[in-house]
Formats: C-alpha cells, sequence, structure tokens
C-alpha cells in the first residue's frame, strides 16, 4: 500500500491532470508518448473494528488506530469488481460513533475516506513486463495486476521459440522473459475468488510491443 506523500511525487514526476466524476477524480499518468495509466479517486465507506485498548479519552491514539486499520484493510481487501486495484489511501474524512461488540468491547466505527485507485479497462494502453512464457502466449504483469494474458495470435507476427530460455520472436524483436511490454487491453473480467481482474492484451497495432 502506497502513502498519500510517495503518490503525489509519482504525480509530480510524471505529470497528470484531474477531471472531475462526481465522487470520483481521475488521475492519468504518461509513460511516454503512447502509454497511459489512469488512477481513479474514490470516497468510500466502511467499518474499521478496534480493540479497546487503542481507545483513549483525547481521541489522537484513536485516529491514528482506525488510520492503521483502515492501511491494514485497503491492502488485505486487494481490490473490488466496482473501483478496481486499491493503490493508496489519500485522506480520512469522516470518523463516525462507534459500536460496541458486547462479547469483546471491540468497536466498530464507520469511516468515511478517499482512496487512490487503478481499474483496467478495454481500450486502455499499458506497459508491463512478461513474466511467464508458454507455447500458445506469454503472461504479462503490470503494476498490481498480475493475470494479463496475450495469445500468439494476438502478438501481430511473433513465433515461438522453444528451448531452455523459452522465447516469442518476429524479424525485428523478442520477447522473453522480463521484456517490458506496451500493449493494449482487449478485454477483462473480475474474479471474485482472486479478488482480482483477469486482463487479455494484444500487441498488434501501432506503437505496441517491447520498449
Amino acid at each position: 500500500m502506497i502513502l498519500q506523500s510517495q503518490l503525489h511525487v509519482f504525480h509530480e514526476s510524471m505529470g497528470h491532470f484531474i477531471l472531475p466524476r462526481n465522487t470520483v477524480t481521475q488521475h492519468v499518468l504518461y509513460f511516454g508518448r503512447y502509454s497511459a495509466m489512469v488512477f481513479l479517486e474514490a470516497e468510500m465507506s466502511w467499518n474499521v473494528l478496534i480493540s479497546p485498548s487503542q481507545l483513549d479519552r483525547k481521541g489522537l491514539l484513536l485516529r491514528k488506530a482506525i488510520i492503521v486499520r483502515l492501511l491494514e484493510d485497503v491492502t488485505n481487501r486487494r481490490a473490488s469488481k466496482e473501483h478496481g486495484y486499491y493503490i493508496a489511501v489519500n485522506r480520512l474524512k469522516a470518523i463516525s460513533e462507534g459500536k460496541v461488540r458486547e462479547l469483546t468491547g471491540d468497536v466498530l466505527f464507520p469511516v468515511t475516506f478517499t482512496c487512490i485507485t487503478h481499474k483496467p479497462m478495454k481500450g486502455d494502453i499499458m506497459v508491463g513486463y512478461v513474466d511467464r512464457i508458454l507455447k500458445h502466449g506469454v503472461f504479462l504483469k503490470s503494476g498490481p495486476v498480475e493475470s494479463i494474458f496475450m495469445a500468439e495470435k494476438s502478438m501481430g507476427g511473433y513465433k515461438y521459440i522453444g528451448g531452455e530460455n523459452p522465447m516469442f520472436m518476429n524479424d525485428h524483436s523478442k520477447l522473453e522473459k522480463d521484456t517490458a511490454v506496451r500493449f493494449k487491453v482487449m478485454g477483462y473480467r473480475w474474479m471474485e475468488a482472486d479478488r482480482q481482474f483477469q486482463l487479455l492484451a494484444t500487441i498488434a497495432g501501432d506503437f505496441l510491443g517491447p520498449v
């Protein structure tokens, strides 16, 4: 999970612009001329469970405990179908009155906060790297997205070359493990059990392929 300050430094170094969209703000980071990654800033309401030992009269320790627990919860939940991957908690906006659980004494606090997320969409141009090579295609990873498949038929002329270090090659370049690739998202689906998105990718097109 990234801290807000780290994300702001990243934005300043790569460049971004902001578009209002109800409770969601859109950030677009450009990687070179022909690729970009879209981040959203979404307002969310969750319940955070705090143990009695973390409560105090002044409320300072409580606020700290809620923030720490919220970061843990966001990391554990990883992603959602609605918002995409949780990248960073941006701001804690409100803490509502807590409700005590009788058996444990723990207190459940409804909180409202903003979170930076990344949700891949069909047509997005992204940059990733080759993670695994199979005879019929390759698996890529890109940022928090760990399951991206690109079939051989979507590679625009690359052919499989077996051996100790398998790869795909055409007349000008090759795709092997850890090769950086600019690709286009052809489609995606949400996997609830794994709490992640699976993407289908292609490099058949202008300005796509190894970078």
